[in-house]
């Protein structure tokens, strides 16, 4: 299927590794130019070197900063080369807070969880999104976390800041003046990805069990129907659809991806 994406722009955010990287690399495959992000420079040079392999006919920029900040966002609106803040596509993606027991965080770990998990998202969406709609196409992704649907007790950070994201597109993405002007906005809640993330959350069932992280994971995949961690390039692929000429009716939706792990029937 032609997803109608040639030569349209996107800014990819955590897009060194993991899942930010699949969408990426489901996005050059369309024939999008992108402009990933990362704080790491070495990791993110090899993204762009598996890229440009990918697709060679398209435009491959990066910039190492912290998104989350002031100065790492006018790094990449004026990144040589890239589109400045004219982006067709926005994939928000930001590290998750780390797990723990919310008697031990502070304002200070509350405020850096919800910067870089909900006011980062926002803050790019409103550098790009009225110019989106002037050109009538737009498509914003923030993966946030299956934590939205259903809260995972030790993740109290990350189930607070995305559930304030996802309250907040769900408000904007019904806007007539997007929703009217061909732009949407989705959020992608991945469940158990086999990425860096899944190990981090799995250590303190690690240290409280004294099991390995192999037989953790493999307790981990037991609760999962699929049978399996999800991994990087599917979830990308679902990224790309939703940001398809054949998604335009399709906004301010929440797409769990988990593999059958929630139990829900909403």
């Amino acid at each position: 299927m032609n997803f109608g994406l040639m030569n349209k722009w996107a800014l990819v955010c955590g897009a060194s590794k993991g899942l930010g990287l699949g969408c990426a690399k489901a996005l050059v495959q369309e024939g999008v130019h992108v402009v990933i992000v990362a704080r790491r420079a070495e990791p993110l040079a090899q993204a762009v070197a598996e890229l440009k392999a990918l697709n060679p006919n398209v435009t491959v920029l990066s910039v190492a900063a912290d998104i989350t900040t002031v100065e790492g966002r006018e790094q990449v609106w004026s990144v040589q080369g890239g589109p400045s803040k004219a982006y067709d596509i926005v994939v928000t993606n930001a590290g998750g807070p780390p797990p723990g027991d919310f008697r031990q965080w502070g304002r200070d770990e509350w405020i850096k969880a919800v910067d870089a998990n909900m006011l980062t998202p926002i803050e790019l969406i409103k550098a790009t999104v009225d110019a989106m709609a002037e050109r009538g196409f737009g498509r914003i992704v923030n993966i946030t976390s299956g934590a939205v649907k259903a809260p995972i007790d030790n993740l109290g950070l990350s189930n607070g800041a995305r559930s304030g994201l996802t309250g907040f597109v769900a408000g904007l993405a019904r806007s007539g003046q997007l929703a009217a002007k061909n732009v949407t906005i989705n959020n992608l809640l991945p469940g158990a990805f086999d990425t860096d993330r899944i190990r981090e959350t799995l250590k303190g069932a690690v240290q409280k069990t004294g099991l390995s992280m192999e037989e953790v994971m493999g307790q981990r995949i037991k609760t999962i129907p699929a049978n399996r961690f999800g991994n990087s390039d599917e979830f990308g692929a679902t990224c790309a659809f939703l940001c398809s000429a054949q998604a335009s009716y399709i906004t301010g939706q929440n797409i769990l991806i988990d593999g059958g792990a929630y139990k829900g029937t909403y």
